[in-house]
């Protein structure tokens, strides 16, 4: 079975520490905000639904030391304080502010009660995210994985397995449900430059399942795309305008493209809390920027001389136009999605 990428240990989060795959498999113990801020911002724990999910249970570590006599005042700018600077670590993930607001929502749904009963309902209301996550991904695996047939070829970007979310996955999930129901499958895993998520992660999660996979450079997916039949490319998402318009990890954009000119259906697998209906269209998505260091120097050998100008987006935006359908865990949603998104809410 896959990873559990992150545990609630009743007063810290237990996660792996990503940055350290595939040579080593070690777990850390948050019991701070600064740690977890420091954990999401360098990619220790990574992937919008898992950061969600991290951020929420954050909150309840941003509080806890708040007396069970405080007052709700001291509880509320507590709880402000928390999610303000949770908010910051990562702003394109949508999962991350939606989590934050989930939590503040429920405080104040019940502001009149207790400052420890509000407490232990943030507890309460985390965990039943946690859940939800895991329950979510297994229906969006099953939906996806009817996408794919036998004897498939399967392009993928970036990690969107286990350790992107709580303990299965979305488009890698769709993948291991569909091995798991015996097809039989080959992944080309681009290796996702420049801190290589695919080769150091989906690689390690696609070989832990037995799935048959291998590894290519981002600039070689096309070239695989000409010389082989490819059947789908199927990748996650870490925030979907209203229209569709889909934000992922840098590269995404330029599989959409190849898919489209080779006639290959181009899959977007992502749980409904990554849709966010403020934005009508992907140009109001902010779209993070990364430091130099990870592009010239990312695992400790400079690769460029010294003083190189660097432009570094994390992720990029793929229009509706270029997406086959969407993998939710409520079900797919095929064109026209100006009409088909809305309806995810019905």
């Amino acid at each position: 079975m896959p990873v559990s990428t992150l545990v609630w240990l009743g007063d810290k989060i237990k996660i792996i520490d990503q940055t350290e795959l595939p040579l080593k498999l070690k777990y850390l113990e948050i019991s701070d905000i600064p740690t977890l801020k420091e954990a999401i911002i360098k990619l220790r724990i990574r992937g919008a639904p898992a950061i969600g999910i991290v951020a929420a249970f954050g909150v309840c570590i941003g509080i806890k030391h708040i007396a069970k006599d405080a007052s709700k005042d001291v509880l509320f700018a507590a709880l402000k304080t928390t999610i303000s600077e949770l908010k910051q670590t990562r702003p394109t993930a949508v999962n991350l502010a939606w989590a934050l607001d989930a939590m503040f929502n429920t405080a104040e749904a019940n502001r009149q009660r207790s400052t420890q009963t509000i407490k232990e309902i943030l507890i309460t209301k985390a965990l039943q995210m946690y859940e939800e996550d895991r329950a979510d991904n297994r229906r969006l695996a099953k939906f996806g994985a009817g996408l794919i047939p036998n004897n498939a070829q399967i392009i993928t970007h970036c990690n969107t397995g286990a350790l992107a979310t709580v303990d299965f996955g979305t488009a890698l999930g769709s993948i291991f449900h569909a091995h798991a129901e015996g097809k039989k499958l080959h992944v080309w895993v681009d290796e996702t430059r420049p801190l290589l998520q695919g080769a150091r992660l989906n690689m390690w999660e696609l070989q832990n399942e037995g799935v048959d996979c291998t590894l290519i450079c981002d600039n070689t997916a096309a070239f695989v795309m000409q010389k082989f039949k490819i059947d789908l490319c199927i990748v996650g998402a870490d925030r979907i305008a209203a229209n569709g318009d889909t934000a992922n990890k840098i590269g995404t954009y330029s599989l959409a493209v190849l898919s489209k000119h080779h006639n290959i259906p181009f899959y977007i697998a992502a749980p409904v809390s990554t849709f966010d209906f403020a934005l009508e269209h992907g140009e109001q998505i902010p779209i993070e920027e990364r430091g130099a260091d990870e592009v010239i120097q990312g695992f400790g050998k400079r690769i460029a001389p010294k003083n190189s100008r660097v432009y570094s987006p994390a992720f990029d935006m793929t229009s509706s136009s270029l997406i086959t359908a969407f993998v939710t865990d409520r079900g797919i949603i095929n064109p026209p999605f100006e009409q088909t998104i809305p309806n995810i809410l019905c």
